[in-house]
């Protein structure tokens, strides 16, 4: 037996839809055996809230050791986990193929899904979840829907914190005043036929905040595969499923998977690249939707047609070559590599996106914002996820550039509070929602400028 494990983390299919899945002696005998592993290692002491917390839980013990911990003590050791996945992927040396076998953030959901089971999700948290619903009505009144989410609003942040545990001081997302989807039908960017990628076809996968919240992300990505002969079309036929994840709603998961699925199905026998706006739903698509509904042959095949955002600009640039026309931007940035872009396996490729600009000065962070998409905006998570980010706030405020961006608009926009807390005297700088719009700039395209009202 080997002490740790070289080999590429391999990850098992969620085996959801049995009954052993949900029994809760065989949970609490896993979650033990795998505390008990964490708790002798230790490498991950400083990732999220989670392992400190389990830590203390059994240094606390009267023992000293897992075996005198309750098992009804675990809960905040699962609340804490954001599912961003560094502990498997870049910390502990026992995940598969080790024998120990252990794959935490899918044991937490795992725990989520039995406590999901028996109706532990709250009314409020489901409503939260229900982002194609909310995006929907919110664009129909954006600027009463913004009105009402803005930190300044005393009164309505009161009632959100009230009746959904939504903390007042957490930035909530703005809502567009039209979607992506109408934006890109209504203005079409006018593609170069030149270009030397100009056979290629894409899918651009709006997703909810692509479509609903921030449209910059998906209009710069347009001008920029446009400049680049890509033919494009824009379409969300529903959300990936990630904040229902979160709360262990597999199933409710895995019908959003086949949804999309087979919404994308006819384009992808049409020869169209799959390309996903935000990394956490690019994740969904390429790596959790194939584990949670593995014999799906038309999860599979999206799965292998989909392209994170960065990722597939970054191909075109290797492949076939930019068409001309990008120039410096002067100021630097400070670039945070999101948890799941790094969850993707795929390398920085916001990074190398970024550094398709000539004359970037570029500073990159890697180290967790601490958001956890809903999870951070919530109660006393808000102030946790600050002190998980703070270590990347600070080294973008260090970084003394011009512009920050995350290839996470949510992780972004956390960080930018983190900054602001910071304190410091240092120049604060302008948050970009995603690296696309920085190289949509560098190509001269009037697409920065954010359209939520």
């Amino acid at each position: 037996m080997r002490e740790g494990s070289l080999d590429a983390p391999t990850r098992h299919p969620i085996d959801w839809q049995s009954a052993d899945f949900y029994d809760e002696a065989n949970l609490d005998a896993e979650m033990r055996r795998v505390f008990d592993i964490c708790h002798t290692c230790r490498r991950c002491f400083n990732l999220c809230d989670s392992f400190p917390r389990l830590f203390d839980l059994i240094d606390g013990s009267k023992s000293g050791e897992l075996d005198t911990v309750e098992s009804k003590d675990f809960k905040p050791v699962v609340d804490a986990c954001t599912l961003c996945d560094m502990c498997f992927m870049t910390k502990c040396p026992y995940v598969p193929p080790h024998e120990f076998n252990i794959d935490f953030p899918h044991l937490m959901l795992r725990h989520r899904a039995v406590e999901a089971k028996g109706g532990a999700v709250s009314f409020a948290d489901r409503q939260l979840a229900q982002t194609d619903l909310t995006g929907a009505l919110a664009t129909k009144l954006p600027a009463l829907a913004n009105w009402a989410t803005d930190i300044g609003n005393k009164f309505t942040r009161g009632l959100m914190q009230r009746f959904l545990g939504i903390n007042p001081r957490a930035a909530l997302p703005k809502f567009a005043d039209q979607t992506l989807e109408a934006a890109a039908a209504r203005n079409p960017p006018k593609r170069n036929e030149t270009a030397p990628a100009k056979g290629r076809k894409a899918v651009l996968y709006a997703t909810c905040y692509g479509d609903y919240n921030d449209t910059s992300i998906g209009k710069a990505a347009l001008a920029v595969l446009a400049k680049n002969g890509v033919e494009t079309k824009v379409l969300h036929p529903h959300c990936c499923g990630m904040p229902k994840l979160e709360q262990g709603l597999i199933g409710e998961v895995a019908d959003a998977a086949k949804l999309v699925a087979a919404a994308f199905a006819p384009y992808i026998d049409e020869g169209y690249d799959i390309v996903a706006l935000v990394p956490s739903c690019a994740l969904m698509l390429k790596f959790e939707w194939p584990l949670i509904l593995p014999h799906d042959e038309s999860v599979k095949r999206l799965a292998a047609s989909t392209f994170d955002l960065s990722e597939y600009v970054v191909s075109i640039a290797r492949d076939e070559g930019l068409a001309e026309g990008v120039k410096p931007i002067d100021g630097g940035v400070a670039f945070h590599v999101s948890c799941h872009s790094r969850a993707q396996n795929m390398g920085q490729r916001g990074a190398d996106l970024l550094r398709l600009v000539p004359e970037m000065d570029l500073t990159v962070v890697e180290r967790c914002s601490g958001h956890g998409g809903a999870w951070g905006c919530k109660g006393a998570n808000f102030d946790i996820a600050l002190k998980v980010g703070k270590p990347a706030a600070r080294q973008i405020s260090g970084a003394g550039k011009k512009y920050m961006v995350s290839e996470c608009p949510l992780a972004g926009t956390h960080l930018a509070q983190g900054v602001e807390l910071l304190g410091d005297d240092a120049p604060k700088p302008e948050l970009i929602a995603h690296p696309i719009e920085l190289l949509a700039r560098a190509y001269g395209e009037a697409v920065g400028a954010k359209d939520a009202q």
